[in-house]
């Protein structure tokens, strides 16, 4: 019984270890503004030509998909409850 309300604690005070979704994130709204703006800013620019923006784009997706591993690299993937020692 006091294993399940442990349970029960830790999901409604979220103590666990996991990171937001990525949509939810602050990064991935401000890497979708920037490539936008690199898009736009190369189909209005005369100095932006199509290749070098394309280029800053896949600069800034790498760079989000680099940041979400380092936020995940240390989170705890094992199944629930093994990975972390109980209360006694």
């Amino acid at each position: 019984m006091a294993e399940r309300m442990e349970d029960v604690a830790d999901r409604s005070i979220a103590a666990n270890d996991e990171t937001k979704w990525g949509p939810l994130t602050t990064e991935f709204w401000v890497m979708a503004v920037l490539e936008a703006a690199i898009l736009i800013a190369a189909a209005i620019s005369d100095s932006l030509n199509d290749v070098r923006a394309w280029a800053l784009v896949a600069g800034v997706g790498a760079a989000y998909i680099l940041s979400r591993g380092i936020a995940k690299a240390g989170t705890d993937h094992s199944p629930r409850g093994t990975a972390r020692r109980r209360r006694t």
